[in-house]
């Protein structure tokens, strides 16, 4: 059974359900829009350095990333909110082993 992939109206964004867990991607990738922008606003890196990291993309695609992460922005910034919320509430309640042995 075909699973529909959901337009957006950027020709490189997408949400393919199967693949990425209803995030938003860059088209057949597994690359979400979210960690674009978390290395383009967060740790500074410009487009070119993210596709040092990710030679398969183009900088098109990443450009468009970025567009639609801006068009979009109190969505994204919503989810990595509650994505770092999950996170901390994951390491209280399992609690790093390395960190224990080494003190």
């Amino acid at each position: 059974m075909a699973v529909a992939v959901k337009k957006t109206g950027h020709p490189f964004i997408s949400v393919e359900p199967k693949n990425s867990g209803n995030k938003y991607v860059i088209s057949g990738t597994r690359i979400k829009v979210l960690d674009i922008a978390i290395k383009y606003e967060l740790m500074g890196m410009n487009a070119d350095t993210i596709i040092d990291e990710y030679p398969h993309l183009k900088l098109e695609q990443v450009h468009d990333a970025l567009s639609y992460y801006y068009e979009h922005k109190d969505m994204f910034d919503r989810q990595y909110r509650m994505d770092q919320v999950l996170i901390n509430q994951l390491k209280r309640h399992y609690p790093s082993k390395i960190k224990a042995k080494l003190g």
